[in-house]
């Protein structure tokens, strides 16, 4: 899907509102192939944020896990050192 578009669930600490936005604008954008929507477009493309944003929060806030809180500076660190080798093997061919 969308690699900006990180995992919100069972974080310590946890998503933030600004965390949830963020991932629906990137999820609206990615389906609807707008980067920045036209001015004819941009009321649905705002409601679909907003809507996706809520249904997020709500998902959020439902789900259970048994698991402890992932630490977010390690697996940010993780998917950093993933990008890091994926794109030198790019830079390399």
């Amino acid at each position: 899907m969308c690699r900006s578009i990180k995992p919100l669930f069972n974080f310590d600490p946890p998503a933030t509102d600004e965390d949830v936005r963020a991932a629906s604008i990137q999820y609206v954008r990615k389906i609807s192939g707008y980067t920045h929507p036209s001015r004819a477009n941009e009321a649905a493309f705002n409601a679909a944020v907003e809507a996706i944003t809520s249904a997020s929060k709500n998902l959020l806030l439902s789900l259970e896990t048994q698991s402890p809180p992932r630490d977010r500076a390690t697996y940010t660190l993780r998917a950093k050192t993933r990008a890091i080798q994926r794109y030198s093997k790019a830079e390399e061919k």
